[in-house]
């Protein structure tokens, strides 16, 4: 049977729930240190697989790795871009949810932003393709993440503090770079999770924005002009 094409119907964004075994296995190698990295990514293997079998046995045209190797939807893809260098501090919570907080790290802007060669999620892409026999699709944060998360004053490289246009353009030539090398891996099904266009309709994060100094509605604009290169 030919693998069909997207549009779908229905397919879900990416997240999965974990099992206990990569639970365990991701608290061994972080926190215990008690593991190594090849491992972690046995187990981590073993439950892509389930959950790619999952998707298709629902029926499901497309499936992805369920996000399983990653600790955030977006920071993950971040964190391996040149330029960016992830920090954890001293403060309460990170991220809140209901009935949650995520661990309290940050991204800042510490060099010129790229997309390099070697990005680990394109060999996580790989791994999907290799074990499913439906359109595989990986998702990614859209560029707007890299602008929007990332606070003012941890844009410590000089020529993005000064211009965010130019960061604006860089980020738009490494997500090219990035389209490019998914594409190159076989990948024909690329999401990009772009929610800060919603965010900027709220009036807690319009204000938020207006008080560092940025224009919200300006901000959607310079976000779709990221999307559109």
């Amino acid at each position: 049977m030919a693998t069909a094409r997207p549009p779908f119907r229905a397919d879900h964004v990416g997240s999965l729930l974990r099992n206990s075994a990569v639970k365990q296995a991701r608290h061994r190698f972080y926190d215990e240190k008690a593991s190594s990295r090849e491992e972690l990514a046995a187990v981590e293997d073993e439950a892509i697989r389930e959950a790619i079998k999952l998707q298709q046995d629902v029926g499901l045209p497309v499936v992805t790795d369920g996000e399983i190797r990653r600790s955030f939807w977006h920071y993950d893809f971040m964190a391996d871009l040149d330029g960016f260098k992830f920090v954890e501090r001293d403060v309460a919570t990170g991220h809140n949810f209901k009935g949650a907080n995520t661990r309290p790290i940050f991204p800042t802007i510490t060099g010129p932003v790229d997309f390099p060669a070697d990005h680990p999620m394109l060999e996580h892409f790989k791994f999907v393709a290799a074990n499913t026999s439906v359109m595989p699709k990986i998702s990614i944060p859209g560029p707007s993440c890299c602008h929007f998360r990332v606070a003012k004053d941890d844009i410590t490289h000089k020529p993005y503090h000064d211009d965010v246009e130019l960061l604006f353009a860089d980020l738009s030539k490494a997500y090219k770079k990035a389209v490019a090398a998914f594409y190159d891996a076989g990948c024909r099904y690329l999401q990009m999770d772009d929610i800060f266009f919603a965010y900027l309709c709220d009036p807690k994060h319009r204000a938020a924005k207006k008080a560092d100094g940025q224009d919200p509605d300006w901000l959607i604009d310079r976000y779709a002009w990221m999307m559109h290169e």
